[in-house]
């Protein structure tokens, strides 16, 4: 009777273990500059968690070294390989399993790095091969540029106006490439509506309405950070657009502004609240 008791209990769990993998839930990575940085973001990973998002955390161990789970991954140097852990995946291959990654804090030389294409370290590497999967990137907003283990050392919490200036250039380039910057508390939220995007929210991650204050529809207001080519595109087919109304912080790639000037869409800056 015991051994029956045992089997009927294996075999349960058996079933109970396949049913949860037939059901595969999306995964995110979170990346974080030492394995401390995490503990101040538990309520994102409840978040995720009670809306049906797995997610990872990679702790970088310096530049070209970060650490997954028990793997430690490395960049390449040049005309070298490093392969200090033959089990672990290389930067470029680690996003292949997530819907997107979401870095809640990045760094002047990082973001120029990713900004400019450049490999070399494990974020910029991470994002390139990220963003050339068409997956998303998400990033604190609301961040000084400065590391956390450069804050400690030179004991200041900012980069003076020079390098503020040229931090914001680089993350408005990168909002070009397709990166998407948010407030820290909203990221995990930002993430969920990712991944659970409907009618209301704009595959790009981009929030667009109709301007309730006229009743022409052709008004559209744009809340987003960039329009792209294939935003103007696409919205041009499904909406008779005639106006657009965007923010002064709102950037226009090049070939998006072509496309309006040549369709006779015409753009109205408003102030931003």
């Amino acid at each position: 009777m015991e051994i029956k008791q045992m089997v009927e209990s294996i075999v349960r769990e058996l079933i109970g273990s396949l049913e949860k993998q037939a059901v595969k839930r999306p995964k995110v990575l979170y990346i974080f500059y030492d394995s401390t940085a995490h503990e101040a973001f538990t309520d994102h990973f409840i978040w995720l968690n009670n809306h049906q998002v797995n997610h990872d955390i990679l702790f970088l161990d310096g530049e070209a070294s970060s650490w997954l789970g028990k793997h430690q991954i490395e960049c390449g140097g040049r005309e070298k390989t490093i392969a200090s852990d033959e089990f672990a995946p290389s930067p470029l291959e680690v996003p292949l399993e997530y819907e997107g990654i979401v870095i809640p804090e990045i760094d002047l030389d990082n973001a120029a790095r990713a900004a400019l294409g450049m490999k070399g370290t494990i974020i910029s590497e991470i994002i390139f091969s990220t963003l050339v999967q068409n997956k998303f990137v998400l990033i604190g907003d609301d961040i000084s540029g400065l590391k956390r283990a450069d804050r400690r050392t030179l004991k200041t919490i900012t980069l003076p106006k020079s390098y503020a200036n040229l931090f914001d250039y680089y993350k408005m380039e990168l909002q070009m490439y397709g990166v998407e910057f948010g407030p820290l508390k909203q990221l995990a939220e930002m993430v969920v509506k990712k991944i659970n995007s409907d009618s209301e929210v704009e595959e790009a991650g981009n929030s667009v309405k109709k301007d309730e204050r006229t009743e022409d529809r052709g008004h559209i207001v744009y809340e987003g950070r960039l329009i792209s080519a294939d935003w103007v595109a696409r919205e041009s087919k499904s909406k008779s657009l005639r106006s657009l109304r965007i923010g002064k912080r709102t950037i226009i790639s090049s070939l998006a502004q072509d496309m309006l000037k040549e369709k006779g869409i015409t753009i109205e800056y408003v102030a931003e609240g």
